[in-house]
């Protein structure tokens, strides 16, 4: 019986230490940059409140905040470029700016910008969005040796969802067939809602409850099984950045989310891609629906991610 209990407390300990990525040194630094919570609040109300609805039977309000995406990464000092394509005879554009060199190589970061349905999607995923901007304003000042390819996508949501019609399928695509390496690419899905309510984080299978917390307000580095090194160093250098809790998981794709974003497109072209996401549905509660608004975002903690988004960059740039 002895044998059977250290059996399973060793099995236990194995999966908590291969799922969560433990960090022997937990260091907190403050950020050497700054994130101004009432740019990213500014960014997230011009998405979900003027460009409302932005879904795909929307494309005119999509266009709009393409337009806006598109200026805001030219004032950051980006080498901005449009990838249109069409759906069902409309037009619809992914939003993309170089930052750094003009390597070959390049890091890849990006978050969608269309809703599930004509809801403000704040959250879901203006706040990626915001992050994504706001991110180019930290690259326009900094000295890259390697060049940062921000990408605005379109149509991740509902219907196009695991198609060709996603803005990150034909992204991906691209890179992969002009042979193009990526040394990383990060996901900014939903990096806006935290709350330190009790129990407020749900998890896909309850085994999970035992090895994060039971409050929402952490920001998650989500990995595949065979991600390990690549999650950790993300995990690592955010935690750095600030004091914004940051956990991290290496998961089985069949487990329900970890490929619910347009990473999902970066694996399938077999790029090494993370999500950063709040945790989604398993704790926002107003996940594709009318209540996800503005209001509802923490844009201090948001603007802590962003930091930490920041330093992750940094982290592979070297």
């Amino acid at each position: 019986m002895l044998l059977i209990t250290l059996g399973l407390l060793s099995l236990l300990i194995t999966t908590w230490a291969w799922m969560t990525q433990p960090l022997l040194s937990d260091i907190r630094r403050n950020s050497a940059v700054s994130v101004e919570p009432a740019r990213l609040e500014t960014h997230v109300r011009m998405l979900s409140e003027t460009f409302l609805p932005r879904d795909l039977e929307h494309p005119e309000n999509l266009d709009r905040a393409a337009t806006y995406i598109y200026q805001e990464f030219a004032q950051a000092g980006g080498k901005v470029a449009e990838q249109p394509y069409a759906v069902n005879g409309r037009t619809y554009r992914n939003v993309s700016a170089l930052f750094g060199p003009e390597t070959k190589e390049r890091i890849v970061v990006g978050a969608h910008y269309d809703t599930a349905g004509p809801q403000p999607g704040a959250d879901d995923n203006a706040s990626g969005i915001a992050g994504l901007i706001e991110l180019g304003h930290l690259l326009g000042k900094t000295s890259l040796p390697v060049c940062v390819e921000l990408v605005a996508f379109t149509l991740e949501e509902s219907a196009s969802f695991r198609t060709a019609q996603m803005g990150s399928a034909l992204h991906a695509g691209a890179l992969k067939k002009q042979g193009i390496p990526v040394r990383v690419m990060f996901s900014l899905e939903m990096i806006g809602y935290f709350t330190d309510a009790p129990h407020s984080q749900s998890f896909p299978v309850s085994l999970l409850a035992a090895f994060y917390p039971s409050r929402g307000n952490f920001i998650a580095v989500v990995g595949k099984l065979d991600q390990i090194s690549v999650v950790r160093r993300v995990k690592q250098a955010m935690r750095h950045a600030s004091p914004l809790p940051v956990y991290s998981i290496n998961a089985p794709r069949f487990l329900p989310g970890i490929d619910w974003s347009d990473h999902l497109n970066y694996w399938e072209a077999g790029y090494n891609a993370v999500m950063i996401t709040d945790t989604a549905f398993y704790r926002n509660k107003n996940y594709h629906t009318l209540r996800d608004t503005p209001d509802t975002l923490n844009y201090q903690k948001m603007a802590m991610a962003v930091q930490g988004v920041y330093a992750a960059v940094l982290a592979f740039v070297q």
